[in-house]
């Protein structure tokens, strides 16, 4: 009669440390959870790898809290919480790297979108005049000219990708083929000797 009044005080004890730490664990879950809604968004987009690894720890916080172990939820609530905060920084800090990398690129564009269409239109010009004249510079022959309007094709091409890449906000890349453009249009000034 005693070890059974004994198990049932132990069993109620049990179920109200149980019921004292279920609040508490569902406070933790919830709480984690808004802290890693807040980043989301732009943690999918700068931190996509250490996002996953974050959601695998909120779920098992969850898995723990639907099996109604709550002095597992509590214990783990602040490592996952820690998680969260890091994952915060990283992506603070990737965010502010790359609207810096972008204001770069949008001057460096900017440059680069004053300079050369003027440079495309001389070309063009020159490139025009020259095959229905068929009068060719010093030293160019007809297939050396061949090549010439070959790669100017190539860059007015390489021109409008930069174009449609940096509207679609990617930037790095834009630039690089605007610089190569640049590089293109001015080796072709030179060797079709066009008068600035």
């Amino acid at each position: 009669m005693r070890t059974s009044r004994f198990i049932a005080l132990a069993a109620a004890a049990i179920l109200a440390a149980c019921a004292n730490q279920k609040e508490p664990a569902e406070q933790a879950v919830a709480k984690v959870e808004a802290s890693l809604n807040e980043v989301r968004a732009d943690a999918q987009q700068y931190a996509a790898d250490q996002l996953q690894a974050v959601d695998t720890s909120v779920k098992r916080l969850k898995d723990n809290l639907a099996k109604k172990d709550y002095r597992a939820v509590v214990m783990g609530a602040p490592s996952v919480a820690s998680e969260v905060d890091s994952l915060k920084q990283n992506v603070a800090t990737a965010k502010a790297d790359a609207e810096a990398t972008l204001a770069a690129a949008q001057t460096e564009c900017n440059d680069l979108t004053a300079s050369v269409p003027p440079m495309v239109e001389k070309l063009q010009a020159r490139v025009d005049q020259l095959t229905k004249t068929r009068k060719l510079p010093k030293g160019m022959d007809k297939a050396a000219f061949d090549s010439a309007k070959t790669n100017f094709e190539s860059l007015k091409t390489e021109w409008t990708e930069a174009g449609t890449e940096f509207a679609s906000g990617q930037a790095a890349s834009a630039v690089r083929k605007a610089r190569s453009a640049k590089a293109k249009a001015e080796e072709l000034l030179n060797a079709l000797e066009v008068k600035a």
